[in-house]
C-alpha cells in the first residue's frame, strides 16, 4: 500500500481506534499497543495520507482531502471521519503534546491538500477551456461527502446525494452522540497499561536490588557478630589487664617502700660515715664497722637491681595496656562504621518496601 514515491514526513506514537460499525458509538481498540501513525506525501500524484502498520496490515490508510476535519476530543484523544474508508478514526496520545503537534501537522497537511487540489482545477480548466464552458453551462448535482462537498470528482445522481446526504447526517450524528468520557476511559485505560508495564519493569528491578542488599545486610549483620566476639576477647582479656592493673600498684608500692629502704640506708652510711673517724678507735671496731659498710653497699646494690626490674616490669606493663587500649578504640570505631552502614541500609530497605 506504500509506493516508492510516497516519503514520511511526520511520525508520531499513539493507540489507534476505529468505530464500531455495528453501535457507531463504541471504540474498538486496533492494536493492543501504541503504533507509529505517519504522514505521507506522493509528490507525483500531490496526494497525503495518514498511515499506520500493525505487523504486516495496515491498520490506518486515510487520504486527507480538504474537507476533513480532526477533532479533540480530550486533552489526550482526538479523532477524524474518512467518507472512502467508511469509518471514524481516533488516536490516544501519551500527552497533551502529541495530540498538538499531530492536529497541527493534520492542519498543515489538510491546507497543503486544498492548494493542491485548487491548483490542479485551475490546470484543468487553462488546458480545457471547452471542458469549462460545459461545466458552466450544464449544472451537476452537488458533490456531497461525509466530510463535506467537493470531496470526490463524479457526478452523481440526484437519488445518490440524497443517500450521501443521509450517511453525512449519519455520521455526524454519530460523532455528536458518541461518548467522550468513554473515549478518554479507553485512551486513559491504554495509557495506564503501559504506565503498569513500566511499574513491573521497576517493580522487578526494586525486587532484584532488594535480594542484593539483603545479602549485603546479611554479610554485614555475619560482620558485626565477628567483632563483637572480638570485642567480648577484648574485654575478656581487659579483665586480665585489671589484674594487671594490681599487680602494677602492688609492683609501684614496693618500689615506694624500697626506696625509702635505699634513702634511709643512704642516711645510715652517711651517719657511720661521719661518725668514722671517733670511733674507729680500736681496730676491731673497725673491721666490725668496715663489714657493715660493705654489707649495706651490697645490699644497696641489690635494691637498686630489684628497683630497676620493677621498673622495667612497669614499663612492660604499661606499653602492653597501651597496644590493648589502641586494638579495643580501633575495634570500637570499625563497629560504630559498620552499625552506621548498617542502619542506613535498613533505612532504605523499609523505604523500598512502603512505596
Amino acid at each position: 500500500f506504500l509506493s516508492c514515491r510516497e516519503q514520511p514526513i511526520f511520525s508520531t506514537r499513539a493507540h489507534v481506534f476505529q468505530i464500531d460499525p455495528a453501535t457507531k458509538r463504541n471504540w474498538i481498540p486496533a492494536s493492543k499497543h501504541a503504533l507509529t501513525v505517519s504522514y505521507f506525501y506522493d509528490a507525483t500524484r500531490n496526494v497525503y495520507r495518514i498511515i499506520s502498520v500493525g505487523g504486516t496490515k495496515a491498520i490506518i490508510n486515510s487520504t486527507i482531502t480538504p474537507n476533513m476535519t480532526f477533532t479533540k476530543t480530550s486533552q489526550k484523544f482526538g479523532q477524524w471521519a474518512d467518507s472512502r474508508a467508511n469509518t471514524v478514526y481516533g488516536l490516544g496520545f501519551a500527552s497533551e503534546q502529541h495530540l498538538s503537534q499531530f492536529a497541527e501537522k493534520f492542519q498543515e497537511v489538510k491546507e497543503a491538500a486544498r492548494l493542491a487540489r485548487e491548483k490542479s482545477q485551475d490546470k484543468t480548466e487553462l488546458t480545457n477551456p471547452a471542458l469549462s464552458i460545459t461545466s458552466h453551462q450544464v449544472l451537476p448535482s452537488p458533490i456531497i461527502s461525509s466530510n463535506g462537498p467537493g470531496e470526490d470528482k463524479l457526478f452523481r445522481s440526484q437519488s445518490a446525494d440524497v443517500e450521501i446526504t443521509t450517511e453525512k447526517e449519519r455520521l455526524k450524528k454519530m460523532l455528536s452522540e458518541g461518548s467522550v468520557s468513554e473515549v478518554q476511559w479507553e485512551a486513559e485505560f491504554f495509557s495506564l497499561q503501559d504506565n503498569n508495564n513500566k511499574l513491573v519493569a521497576a517493580l522487578h528491578e526494586a525486587n532484584a536490588n532488594v535480594d542484593q542488599w539483603k545479602k549485603q545486610l546479611t554479610a554485614y549483620q555475619e560482620e558485626t557478630e565477628t567483632l563483637r566476639q572480638r570485642v567480648a576477647e577484648l574485654e575478656s582479656q581487659g579483665t586480665h589487664d585489671s589484674s594487671s592493673e594490681n599487680n602494677k600498684e602492688e609492683l609501684s608500692q614496693t618500689l615506694e617502700e624500697l626506696e625509702l629502704l635505699i634513702k634511709a640506708k643512704d642516711e645510715e652510711i652517711r651517719v657511720l660515715k661521719s661518725q668514722k673517724c671517733g670511733r674507729w678507735e680500736a681496730e676491731g671496731e673497725r673491721e666490725e664497722t668496715l663489714q657493715k659498710l660493705q654489707e649495706l653497699e651490697a645490699r644497696n646494690a641489690e635494691l637498686e637491681q630489684r628497683l630497676h626490674l620493677a621498673e622495667q616490669t612497669l614499663a612492660e606493663t604499661l606499653a602492653e595496656r597501651e597496644k590493648m587500649h589502641n586494638e579495643v578504640t580501633k575495634v570500637a570505631e570499625i563497629m560504630d562504621v559498620k552499625i552506621f552502614e548498617l542502619s542506613e541500609l535498613r533505612q532504605g530497605l523499609a523505604k523500598l518496601l512502603e512505596s
